[in-house]
């Protein structure tokens, strides 16, 4: 047994500086993504960072919808930020997938491909020729992946279009998120979209296993809606068992307490003691303890009593307006209860923990400079995730699919760019743009 401390072993195993020599989990395979927004590009973006080779297809010249999708600017070389995160290490291809001969080149990329991601209206892909009745007959190891937000049969599924609100007031989440007394809350990032990637990812790589075991792909159906009914915990068995709806708490959590949000000297800070080993800690940083034997709080089903935990939350709220976030971080290390400041982008922006682990990513791109992105969530030790470059521009890789993939000539090439079948943003990459090239959103 070494001396080194678990510590130090763990920082050495998973060192990020060593990722880009150590192999890649997924490296071979290859993923064809028609989808726009949020959950297909994510979908197929946590596949791209642990080593798959993703080919996105957009339309020539207008591309992804979340390509202008802008919180707050301008687009920035026909994209902004909001299009960046889940569009790292892609192949970027401009091709008009409703035309005959766009139709056709996709087939030969999907007959050359492992998985397909879309997430366009369910049927579409069907009505052009390229739905999982087609292409799996072209190629039956295609693992075919729909995302949508109400799935791919079913009452709600015909002709609806679904956006990430939508997603979560059809689910149910929007009607217990928020504060008592007041409307329905919506989260506030695209949570149906960044979840249902995730889960559909998990689906296609048990779909890969299955591959392996018996040589066929299948058709897999994600809805966004259901991977948010799947995260609401006892929300249904609770429905079940006592005929009523899961209430609103706002910052408070109905299993817990105590637990919520404090405003502290200098902001706010989450604290949370639900075992009474960490109540006793926490009335001691407070100099109060007396209150971990008091019969209203001395264990965690007195402290759940509404009343109770009123009590004991106006306790808090007085004692930790006296504190700074670090002593209320500090004192929560010291004596065992949960502990945190309530963090911004700022903060998490220059933090060195998160830097240290990757989770801040930053990496220097050829065309935009430096970048700084959230890195690979789950750290594995051989087989590590990593960003290799940012989101590119609509054809970015036309050259590289069109000629090394699908065996296309220069001038098979040329003809499809001058039919409109094929086409990309701006100059080709090291190409000088036209004399009135603007910069902005110019197909040639």
């Amino acid at each position: 047994m070494t001396n080194e401390s678990y510590f130090d072993y763990t920082d050495q195993l998973f060192d990020l500086a060593r990722a880009f020599a150590k192999p890649e989990a997924l490296e071979g395979l290859r993923v064809v993504e028609v989808a726009t927004l949020i959950m297909g590009p994510s979908h197929a973006n946590y596949l791209a960072e642990f080593g798959a080779e993703v080919i996105k297809v957009e339309l020539p010249g207008v591309g992804d919808t979340m390509r202008y999708v802008i919180p707050d600017g301008r687009p920035w070389r026909n994209a902004n930020p909001a299009f960046f995160p889940q569009n790292r290490s892609k192949y970027h291809v401009g091709l008009d997938i409703r035309t005959p001969e766009g139709q056709e080149l996709f087939r030969a990329l999907a007959a050359k491909s492992d998985f397909l991601v879309e997430n366009l209206r369910a049927g579409t892909m069907e009505e052009w020729g390229l739905g999982w009745r087609q292409l799996s007959a072209l190629n039956p190891r295609l693992i075919y992946m729909a995302d949508s937000g109400f799935g791919q049969w079913g009452p709600f599924s015909q002709g609806r279009a679904s956006y990430d609100g939508v997603a979560q007031v059809v689910s149910g989440l929007a009607e217990i998120t928020g504060f008592p007394g007041r409307p329905p809350t919506k989260v506030g990032v695209w949570l149906g979209d960044y979840l249902g990637a995730l889960l559909a990812a998990i689906a296609g790589l048990a779909a890969l296993e299955h591959r392996e075991a018996t040589g066929r792909g299948q058709f897999i159906d994600l809805a966004q809606t259901e991977g948010l009914i799947r995260v609401m915990d006892w929300t249904w068995l609770y429905h079940h068992l006592t005929g009523r709806d899961r209430p609103r708490a706002g910052n408070r959590d109905l299993a817990i307490s105590p637990s919520g949000i404090f405003r502290v000297k200098d902001g706010f800070c989450a604290i949370a003691a639900g075992l009474d080993e960490e109540f006793q800690g926490l009335c001691h940083a407070m100099e109060r303890p007396e209150l971990a034997d008091d019969p209203r709080f001395n264990t965690l089903e007195a402290r759940l009593d509404p009343d109770h935990n009123e009590e004991l939350s106006r306790l808090i709220s007085e004692w930790a307006a006296g504190q700074t976030q670090a002593e209320l971080d500090q004192l929560g290390v010291q004596h065992g209860f949960a502990s945190a400041p309530v963090m911004n982008a700022e903060a998490i922006y220059h933090d060195q923990h998160y830097r240290r682990r990757g989770t801040v990513w930053a990496f220097e791109d050829p065309l935009y400079g430096e970048i700084v992105d959230h890195g690979p969530v789950p750290k594995l030790s051989e087989t590590p995730g990593r960003i290799k470059w940012a989101a590119k521009p609509v054809g970015w890789h036309n050259e590289y699919v069109l000629r090394t993939i699908l065996g296309l000539t220069s001038a098979e090439i040329q003809e499809l760019e001058e039919k409109k079948v094929i086409g990309q943003w701006g100059p080709r990459p090291g190409a000088k743009p036209p004399d009135d090239w603007q910069g902005e959103g110019t197909v040639f």
